[in-house]
């Protein structure tokens, strides 16, 4: 069998993930991703094709799943490192019956962590302070107190319900919208349901995306919806850049209609200077390593490979995005 590995963070984080792969007596390409629909195509005829690939948030288009199918050592697997799904065209790989494979419920403390500290960070403007102290000055712009503010959460599963877990800790009152709405959790915490995302933005003071991205919410943060919400509020997004309109986001931040927005992610990764979002002070950025900790990569890390060969085996033991 041999598999095609590219995402950085499994490979660059030691842990018991590299002997499970080792042990499998797979050959494994190494690819650095993530790689775009033209790396891929290029992997796929090097190298022959493969049984199997390890993927982070490379491109894995209808061309490159057709590739892959029609090389001399076909595709079987698809196997994802982590839970979004946009990067995968899964109904083609679904119309083709290979197996998609993702890993939830193993990094959902991690990320809800990191969406905090951006909050935190937001709300102290640490951004603007930390290069201002580095520089030798000592300004001291007044921040505000998350303690009393409003959480919205746009997305209640894992990721969404660990934020307001630890909103409850900062005393921030929760109010959420689900499509799958949990009755149970929601009443432990006290989470307002609002009947729709709309109704988030127009009253919470902080506000969290944990949706996954679709052709139908793709860049729902826009110019319209920001002006939905209070001008001091704070956005956060630890989900996909998709979900936003990155020059809208930019205009309200530096035109005071928004408070601050926080994110992990852009619409095109890596980040590619000029950029909307550089040079702003109430934009904080980080690269894509909210789920990234030593403790969260090596649950996924050992997921992944454990769905990777144990589908590729004949082992049931792997967990399945879609149906056919």
């Amino acid at each position: 069998m041999r598999v095609l590995l590219t995402t950085t963070s499994y490979q660059d984080t030691p842990g018991a993930h590299h002997q499970a792969l080792e042990d499998s007596g797979f050959s494994v390409v190494h690819g650095r991703g993530p790689l775009n629909e033209a790396q891929m195509l290029a992997l796929v005829e090097e190298h022959g094709g493969f049984d199997g690939v390890l993927n982070g948030d490379d491109e894995i288009t209808a061309k490159v799943i057709d590739a892959a199918l029609a090389a001399p050592t076909p595709l079987k697997v698809i196997a994802r490192y982590g839970i979004g799904l946009d990067s995968v065209d899964v109904a083609h790989a679904t119309a083709n019956k290979i197996p998609v494979l993702f890993t939830p419920g193993v990094n959902h403390t991690t990320v809800a962590e990191h969406a905090f500290g951006l909050m935190v960070g937001l709300a102290k403007h640490f951004k603007m302070h930390l290069r201002e102290v580095e520089a030798g000055n000592w300004p001291r712009h007044t921040g505000t107190e998350l303690a009393g503010k409003t959480l919205g959460v746009i997305g209640m599963g894992r990721v969404g319900q660990e934020v307001i877990k630890r909103g409850a800790a900062f005393g921030m009152p929760a109010m959420a919208h689900d499509l799958h709405w949990n009755e149970d959790f929601a009443k432990q915490y006290q989470v307002q349901k609002a009947d729709s995302a709309e109704q988030v933005l127009a009253q919470a003071d902080v506000i969290s995306l944990h949706m996954n991205l679709t052709d139908k919410n793709r860049g729902f943060i826009n110019t319209a919806t920001i002006a939905q919400m209070k001008d001091t509020a704070i956005l956060v997004n630890t989900a996909r850049g998709g979900l936003v309109n990155e020059e809208d986001i930019a205009q309200a931040c530096k035109s005071g209609a928004l408070g601050g927005y926080g994110a992990d992610v852009v619409n095109v990764e890596p980040l590619k200077p000029p950029h909307p979002y550089l040079g702003v002070d109430n934009i904080m950025l980080t690269p894509h390593i909210a789920s990234r900790t030593i403790e969260s990569v090596g649950r996924q890390a050992m997921r992944a490979t454990q769905n990777l060969v144990n589908c590729l085996s004949g082992n049931p033991d792997f967990i399945q995005a879609n149906t056919f």
